[in-house]
């Protein structure tokens, strides 16, 4: 029976079913939203921050994916479940075991001192499991799958880390563009102010136009406070998902006044590259293998476990120690057979294949998850990409209209109020821009960990 056994593996082989959403036809197909101007179909760099051409930005990225908290703990756990397989795949090597024993007894009570006769008996045994139903194989199967399901949970946090790196040290130098277009603003506000004060002083102007000068000077000074602290949070984030202190922040990095920019279309694949990239997706498929193996583990219990052992001993009398008569062996099969306890293997089948159902429901989920996230933020970063020019030519005519205003209230062709009007539009239009350039930048941090990249 053992022998017609052999080669049968208990539970079903793991494949992708056909109903799972990963083999319908219009996953793997070009993504709808990259057929837009400003995006290509083209493969996605593995380090795609790359494309921004910024030493300094690939020099913290490198950083952070060496010293991270998070990745350190990610790895670790993948250690952890590494050391798993290797405790599976010990389940199919030889076992021994060595026993040793002494005894001495006495005839006649304990009030007759006579001398008591010693014996000894020194043991080891070895058996080899023989896995006729497939378990082991299985369990190592399973272990496997998980492990390679933390691998690329592991991956998951190294695209976090890269996108959070560059999502701040972006966010960093366009609060230091907001900044520095801000105190132009101020200063431009400052000098109109200096002007009103002049013209009330000489009676060709009333003391409400300076104080509407004072207030929309005071008004644009108030915003500076907010964008520093906006970039000093910017800069703590940095830090600690580099592994570091808040005070060791790079301090460099405040004198940052360009926001990284692509100066190509940035490049996105397609629906099959993105199953295949994304680790989450990668994690969720791994984990339904492992619970299909899972299955067999399960089932392997039904069947009898056979392994084949042996032993060798020697058992007398201290005398007649280790002579040759004294020793004694035995090889043959050793049977172990939980029966009749069916309904408990039975039950755990069943708990075996509703996991593995849980499993397929979850790597469905997690691939429309991926491919709504990635359309999303397709559509996202195309409307911020189209808002950005409208606002870049809004922010050229204020600076042209205040400029106007200022030259024709200069020879008196115009009121002063409008002069107030044009450098409010145009301190308006300037926050805006600023934002909406913050905006792009995140919108495509958002396309390119939607898209699933960094951790190669």
């Amino acid at each position: 029976m053992a022998l017609l056994m052999t080669g049968c593996v208990a539970g079903p082989d793991y494949r992708v079913p056909d109903v799972a959403i990963a083999n319908r036809p219009g996953v793997t197909q070009a993504l709808l939203g990259g057929r837009n101007d400003g995006v290509v179909p083209a493969p996605l760099s593995p380090h795609w921050w790359h494309l921004y051409k910024d030493a300094r930005l690939d020099a913290f990225v490198a950083e952070a994916l060496a010293t991270n908290t998070d990745l350190r703990t990610a790895e670790a756990n993948l250690g952890r479940v590494d050391a798993l397989v290797g405790e599976a795949e010990a389940a199919r090597t030889l076992t021994t075991d060595v026993s040793g024993q002494t005894t001495g007894s006495r005839i006649g009570g304990p009030t007759r001192f006579l001398p008591a006769p010693f014996s000894y008996a020194l043991g080891m045994n070895v058996s080899y499991p023989l896995d006729l139903a497939g378990g082991i194989r299985r369990a190592i199967e399973e272990a496997r799958d998980q492990s390679e399901a933390a691998q690329a949970a592991r991956d998951q946090v190294r695209v976090i880390v890269a996108a959070t790196v560059t999502r701040n040290y972006a966010r960093v130098c366009a609060d230091g563009v907001a900044l520095a277009a801000a105190r132009h603003v101020v200063a431009v506000q400052r000098a109109t102010l200096d002007v009103a004060l002049r013209m009330t002083s000489e009676g060709r102007s009333t003391r409400f136009d300076s104080e509407r000068a004072r207030t929309a000077t005071f008004a644009s000074e108030a915003a500076i406070p907010d964008i520093l602290a906006d970039q000093k949070t910017a800069l703590f984030a940095l830090a600690a998902v580099m592994g570091r202190i808040p005070s060791d922040y790079p301090r460099d990095l405040e004198a940052c006044t360009t926001i990284p920019s692509l100066a190509l279309p940035l490049p996105v694949g397609d629906g099959a590259a993105l199953l295949m990239r994304r680790p989450d997706i990668r994690k969720a498929e791994r984990l339904f293998a492992a619970a299909t193996a899972g299955i067999g583990v399960a089932e392997a219990d039904l069947y009898p476990q056979v392994s084949l052992g042996g032993s060798v001993g020697s058992t007398t009398s201290i005398t007649h120690a280790l002579t040759l008569s004294s020793f004694g062996l035995s090889v043959g099969p050793l049977v172990s057979w939980s029966f009749p306890n069916r309904v408990l293997a039975n039950a755990r089948i069943a708990q075996a294949g509703a996991e593995a159902h849980v499993a397929l429901g979850t790597f469905d989920g997690t691939i429309l998850f991926a491919l709504k996230q990635t359309e999303t933020a397709l559509s996202a970063y195309m409307r911020t990409r189209e808002r950005l020019e409208d606002l870049e030519r809004a922010a050229n005519s204020a600076d042209k209209a205040s400029g106007a205003a200022e030259t024709l209230q200069r020879f008196g062709r115009t009121p002063f109020l409008d002069v107030l009007k044009a450098q409010a539009n145009y301190a308006d239009a300037q926050a805006r821009l600023s934002s909406a350039r913050i905006e792009l930048v995140d919108r495509q941090i958002d396309l390119f960990q939607a898209l699933g990249g960094g951790w190669e």
